[in-house]
C-alpha cells in the first residue's frame, strides 16, 4: 500500500534522515522506534502530507502522493488518511458527540458511508453514553479513546500514530493497541512511531531510527 523510496530531510545544512526505504502493506502494523530526535514524527508527517521531504518518492498504491498538488493532498488526507495524535487533537470546548460527528457528516456527505456510527465506536471503546459529555472533562485516556472512536467513524485505510500511548497507563495502551490490530485486520495499514518496547512488540514488523539517519 505505501512504498518509501530513497526518502531524505534536511532542514539547511542538516540531514534528518536519507535514503530511507520501507513498504507497509495493506493490513500490516508497522513500528517506527528509534531515540528522540531521530526523525520520527517528522517521518509520519511527510507520509500524511503534512510535511514535505527534500528527495524521493512516496508511493500509496502506485501513485507517487509528494507530487500531489493542494486539492489532492485534501482529498488524500480527508478519504485516505487518519492520524493518531499523542494530545488528541479532540476539540476541547465540544462534546464527544459533537468531535465524533464532524468526521461521520463528513464521510457521509463526500463518500455517501461511513465506518462505525458514533454510539457503535464509542461502545467499542468503552465509552457507551459518554457522548454529552465535554472533552475537557475527559481523563487523558478517555480522550485518546475519543480519538479512536473517530477513527472508527473515518474508517481511513492510511493510520499514521505519532507515540499514541506516551501519557496512557497500561490498560489504555492496551486498549489503543488492540483498535490499531483491529483496524489493520479489516483492511488498514498502520505505522506507529513509539518509544514502547510493549507497543512495538505487538507490531508485525519494525522500523529503526538510529544516529539521526533512518535505517530499515
Amino acid at each position: 500500500m505505501i512504498d518509501v523510496e530513497n526518502l531524505s530531510k534536511t532542514f539547511g545544512a542538516r540531514t534528518l534522515w536519507r535514503d530511507v526505504n520501507f513498504t507497509v502493506k495493506r493490513c500490516e502494523v508497522l513500528a517506527l522506534v528509534g531515540p528522540s530526535g531521530s526523525g520520527k514524527s517528522t517521518l509520519l508527517n511527510c507520509l500524511g502530507l503534512l510535511d514535505r521531504p527534500s528527495g524521493g518518492a512516496i508511493h500509496y498504491d502506485g501513485t507517487d502522493i509528494t507530487r500531489f498538488g493542494r486539492r489532492e493532498t485534501l482529498r488524500f488526507r480527508r478519504d485516505t488518511l487518519g492520524y493518531l495524535f499523542q494530545n488528541y487533537a479532540l476539540i476541547e470546548n465540544a462534546t464527544v458527540d459533537e468531535n465524533l460527528d464532524v468526521v461521520s457528516n463528513l464521510r457521509r456527505s463526500k463518500q455517501g458511508t461511513i465506518g462505525a456510527t458514533v454510539s457503535e465506536a464509542l461502545d467499542r471503546v468503552g465509552l457507551a453514553g459518554r457522548g454529552k459529555e465535554k472533552i475537557f472533562h475527559l481523563s487523558g485516556g478517555e480522550q485518546q479513546r475519543v480519538a479512536l472512536a473517530r477513527l472508527l467513524v473515518q474508517q481511513p485505510t492510511l493510520v499514521l500514530a505519532d507515540e499514541p500511548t506516551g501519557a496512557l497507563d497500561d490498560a489504555n495502551t492496551t486498549v489503543v493497541v488492540d483498535i490499531l490490530r483491529e483496524m489493520s485486520t479489516g483492511g488498514c495499514a498502520v505505522v506507529i512511531a513509539t518509544h514502547d518496547a510493549g507497543v512495538r512488540d505487538r507490531c508485525d514488523s519494525v522500523f529503526a531510527a538510529h544516529d539521526s539517519s533512518l535505517v530499515g
